[in-house]
């Protein structure tokens, strides 16, 4: 497993943009594939967005074209830029690497209210 630590959630009006970060541990952070998840208010946890080592990316339909998820291998970064934020997009949001058993950070807060 890898320890990862997510940062950057808050509050934000409807229309605006936040950028989550995940740092990771482990030396071989640059194999895993990462994730971003999150868990609305009352709901189950979904899954927003992925990318591979490679960068390859994969997005929930709600997100597609208004999320962004990007990784620096050097740093042991994961980054989920959030555009044109929608009251529905709140939720806690988690960072996850496709380790056995996955690692998941301890989740970060994202507020979309006016």
């Amino acid at each position: 497993q890898v320890q990862l630590v997510e940062s950057g959630g808050g509050l934000v009006q409807p229309g605006g943009s936040l950028r989550l970060s995940c740092t990771a541990s482990g030396s071989i952070f640059s194999i895993y594939t990462m994730a971003w998840y999150r868990r609305p208010p009352g709901k189950q946890r979904e899954l927003v967005a992925t990318i591979t080592g490679g960068g390859s990316t994969n997005y929930v339909d709600s997100v597609e074209g208004r999320f962004t998820i990007s990784r620096d291998n050097a740093k042991k970064m994961v980054y989920l830029q959030m555009n044109s934020l929608k009251p529905e997009d709140t939720a806690v949001y988690y960072c996850s690497a496709r380790t056995v058993p996955t690692s998941w950070g301890q989740g970060t807060q994202v507020t979309v209210s006016s």
